[in-house]
């Protein structure tokens, strides 16, 4: 009981504290103290948190190797901005739309491919990634490999920043459930989950999809942050894979604050 008054407390402290620095960041940009230049930086670093923590959950918490994160952010940017240009959807609804559309996916590629182990199914993921972005350049619907254009701004400091604060609380909110505890159970040891009842085809795959939304709604408040989007925009996310080889792999704190200097480090 002392336990859980102790993490309510911390997530009341935690979300006052990130409530101030909405205002303070918001403020300065407000004043154009902070810049055009810094201002899409900020939006960055907080899409590529959202990226990290939804990877994380299933590399990190439930010990599945994918590398296929980059073709679900791509399936949701693309839906989303098909949504908002072409039939004129409120920003939220395609945000929404286009992260249940990478978690179906995720779901249909889930079934099968995380039977695999390793390696393998590090193979299969990267390839999935590999045929989304080569399928989406050969849409012409979507602009193919010249790009979709005439994506409105719609990506806004409260809107991406209120979203990664969502993600990050849901996911620790997950893990810390009794769904979550059976995907780290996956992750120490599959055969001993199995044999205590653990169905771990279950949990992977709902890692697996849960990851797939939140990639797919950080690809739509990504794509709204420009102009132009195409294939290409979406193939540096899968080099900052390695984030999570440093320090540990399944911390939330330790990820966020490598998103961070991944970013600065780019930029």
């Amino acid at each position: 009981m002392l336990k859980v008054n102790s993490l309510r407390k911390k997530d009341i402290i935690t979300l006052i504290l990130a409530i101030v620095l909405f205002g303070v960041l918001q403020f300065l940009m407000a004043e154009r103290i902070i810049g055009s230049f810094w201002e899409l930086n900020i939006f960055l670093v907080c899409v590529n948190i959202i990226m990290a923590a939804s990877l994380n959950l299933i590399n990190g918490y439930t010990g599945q190797f994918s590398l296929g994160h980059a073709g679900f952010m791509a399936v949701g940017a693309y839906v989303g901005v098909i949504l908002t240009v072409n039939f004129h959807s409120p920003f939220i609804v395609a945000l929404l739309i286009g992260g249940f559309a990478a978690g179906i996916l995720g779901f249909l590629i889930g079934l099968p491919t995380l039977r695999l182990k390793g390696d393998y199914l590090a193979i299969a993921t990267l390839g999935l990634g590999e045929i989304i972005r080569i399928v989406i350049m050969n849409i012409e619907y979507v602009g193919g490999a010249a790009g979709f254009k005439g994506i409105p701004h719609n990506t806004t400091f409260p809107w991406v920043f209120f979203i990664m604060l969502f993600t990050l609380f849901f996911i620790k909110n997950f893990v810390n459930s009794k769904y979550g505890r059976s995907c780290i159970a996956v992750r120490e040891n599959e055969i001993a989950a199995e044999a205590m009842g653990v169905n771990t085809t279950k949990y992977k795959v709902l890692a697996f999809t849960i990851g797939a939304i939140f990639a797919g709604i950080g690809g739509g408040l990504f794509a709204h942050c420009f102009y132009i989007i195409n294939p290409s925009s979406f193939t540096k996310c899968e080099r900052k894979a390695p984030k999570f080889i440093y320090g540990d792999i399944s911390s939330l704190k330790n990820n966020d604050s490598i998103s961070l200097f991944f970013i600065v480090l780019y930029f």
